[in-house]
């Protein structure tokens, strides 16, 4: 009886937590479709406009900062998928010296906060002169600490007797790489690329740090400038459209992929 009630208070905890956190969402999203008069007037009315996201449009190049926001992240995500799935198999499969002490050495780096190396990275930049680049804001996150660890755990539950029967048809290490392992790991890469999607779309200092042109921004150093400028200043629907346009993918990749993403983590041994 008190684990039944003790379930019972635990899911409306979860609910009362996940209506705190659709308050500013709904808020936002409701004024962005509002007249400027109607959203400050502090009364409720029926009176809704998609002017707001046409004005946004014309006001600032979105479509400019959508296009290198896409290409950062597409990028970012295949060379991440790449270099820790050979490293993750390294680690599951590969014996060699040391690898315990090096895979620990890897999770330390998942404990070091990004924004400790943002002045080395910086300089590291400066001298290779990829300021103000594209390449420049994809450079520090072309290796995954986090996806090496979530790839390698997913790897080491699938049974070693498939690559076995794999190698003794013929196939190299990398056929059976990615038609033995990539396969059976599909739900753990979707996972892991919901992780890096959002990171990097969502990543604003390091872009703001080492951007100063409308050609390299993301869409998070675009808002800031756009919600700072001097033509929009305080009105809240135009920035409260500008942000739906921002997130609005990502809300809409999380709802389609959220199962995926639970169950990836729930095999891998994560809790």
């Amino acid at each position: 009886m008190t684990l039944k009630w003790g379930t019972k208070i635990g899911n409306w905890m979860m609910l009362l937590m996940a209506a705190v956190w659709l308050v500013p969402l709904v808020w936002m999203s409701v004024t962005a479709f509002r007249p400027r008069k109607a959203a400050l007037s502090g009364f409720w009315s029926l009176d809704f406009t998609l002017g707001n996201f046409s004005t946004v449009w014309s006001a600032a190049p979105f479509a400019v900062y959508y296009l290198n926001t896409l290409l950062i992240v597409v990028c970012v995500f295949a060379v991440q998928m790449l270099s820790s799935t050979m490293a993750a198999y390294a680690f599951a499969r590969v014996p060699f010296a040391g690898s315990g002490i090096m895979f620990l050495l890897f999770l330390i780096q998942i404990m070091i906060p990004a924004d400790v190396l943002i002045f080395p990275n910086y300089n590291i930049l400066k001298d290779l002169s990829l300021l103000d680049t594209k390449l420049g804001i994809m450079l520090p996150y072309l290796a995954s600490a986090f996806g090496i660890f979530l790839l390698r755990q997913m790897f080491k539950t699938i049974p070693f007797e498939l690559e076995e029967a794999a190698l003794m048809e013929g196939c190299s290490k990398w056929q059976v790489l990615w038609k033995v392992y990539f396969p059976l790991s599909r739900p753990t890469y979707v996972a892991f690329a919901l992780v890096s999607i959002s990171y990097q779309w969502n990543n604003f200092l390091w872009p703001l740090i080492v951007t100063n042109s409308v050609e390299n921004r993301p869409l998070t150093v675009g808002l800031s400038i756009f919600a700072q400028s001097f033509e929009v200043g305080v009105q809240w629907t135009e920035v409260s459209a500008a942000t739906l346009l921002v997130i609005t993918p990502l809300l809409a990749i999380f709802l389609l992929f959220q199962r995926q993403f639970i169950d990836s983590f729930i095999h891998s041994g994560i809790k």
